[in-house]
């Protein structure tokens, strides 16, 4: 073992059969002392997810049980799946290597391409960090026609061609909420289609830049018409500053009865809802991965952390280990058929996917 254990603690990890498993786990006395712990970060350096994990490696560095060191690693390749590969392949289930992920490394419609050689939900999950969720905005003067079928269908901008998840929420309620609403793609970015939104050139758009919403919201013309939500507790509830706006998944609650597309909305929900997550190498034991989530769980309610974090990005929200994994685990019992319907619905609503 590299790490420091109790008799108690060497058992467990070696797998032998303890009296009271329990209270072993409990007596656990682990301490990373003297040793150097390695962060994979599967992105290139100054990208979102290598600022997020060099900032938690911070605070891991100061608040792990020893001290140790924690450095940085960029393995960037394939949208972060040439790092999952080198972690399952080279890295020993000792604690002294974690993950800092985001949801491209635990989306199946990448991971389980043929090039991918390993299995998300096999990874022990730390924590995470949220955005919040996105929104969508409208023009409070078109939110009268998005419920009246005889008028002019509200303009949703979107970019690019196929529309990004958040832009999606406009999909579902087009599909399960009766919206009166159709699709103008192809803006070349968020600030462009917000642009647009603003010279009325379109009546609603999504984003999750918080900066954004706020000018929008400020400027007395547009409102919030829904959020994405974030997970919490294993419910998804909507951002603390936006505490009346409906959450989309708690809208359509009860209204797909289709279990395809159940599937589908469950995916994108949960890919929406996931950001930034940490792991450690799949076998890590029990008792390293509780030390981690509690250091980090400690970290979640630490103002001083949080208003670091919040310089960095201010849609930095903590999740907890279980939020976490309950996302990942959605997203890999998302069926290839539920992944196409997604597909049939932006068709079926004028859309060209290729």
């Amino acid at each position: 073992m590299l790490l420091k254990l109790t008799l108690a603690g060497m058992m467990a990890v070696g797998g032998l059969t303890l009296a009271d498993p329990s209270k072993a786990a409990a007596d656990e006395a682990i301490s990373f002392a003297d040793k150097q712990i390695t962060m994979i970060i599967g992105f290139a350096p100054g990208g979102g997810t290598d600022v997020v994990g060099r900032y938690i490696a911070t605070y891991f560095s100061k608040n792990l049980p020893g001290h140790p060191s924690v450095v940085a690693r960029n393995v960037p390749g394939a949208d972060g799946m040439t790092a999952m590969n080198f972690v399952v392949q080279q890295t020993a289930p000792d604690g002294l290597t974690v993950v800092m992920g985001s949801s491209s490394q635990v989306d199946p419609l990448n991971y389980r391409k043929s090039s991918a050689k390993y299995d998300p939900t096999t990874f022990p999950i730390i924590g995470g960090v949220g955005r919040g969720g996105s929104f969508l905005m409208i023009n409070k003067e078109a939110e009268v026609r998005l419920y009246d079928k005889s008028a002019d269908p509200v303009i949703m901008g979107s970019v690019a061609a196929v529309p990004r998840n958040a832009m999606q929420m406009t999909m579902w309620g087009i599909a399960y909420l009766g919206w009166n609403a159709k699709w103008v793609v192809g803006y070349p970015g968020t600030n462009q289609v917000v642009a647009a939104l603003e010279r009325g050139e379109v009546d609603m758009t999504a984003t999750s830049n918080i900066f954004q919403i706020q000018k929008l919201a400020g400027a007395g013309k547009f409102k919030v018409l829904t959020q994405s939500g974030g997970l919490e507790g294993g419910k998804y509830l909507p951002r603390p500053e936006f505490a009346d706006v409906p959450v989309l998944p708690n809208q359509l609650a009860g209204k797909i009865s289709d279990p395809q597309a159940a599937q589908a909305f469950a995916y994108w929900a949960s890919i929406m809802a996931t950001e930034k997550w940490l792991g450690l190498t799949p076998k890590t034991s029990n008792a390293i991965v509780e030390v981690y989530r509690k250091v980090f769980e400690a970290a979640a309610k630490d103002p001083e952390f949080l208003e670091q974090g919040k310089k960095i990005s201010e849609d930095f929200t903590p999740m907890t280990g279980k939020d976490v994994e309950m996302l990942i685990k959605t997203l890999a019992d998302t069926s290839p058929e539920a992944l196409e319907y997604t597909t049939k619905i932006m068709e079926k609503q004028g859309l060209r996917v290729q």
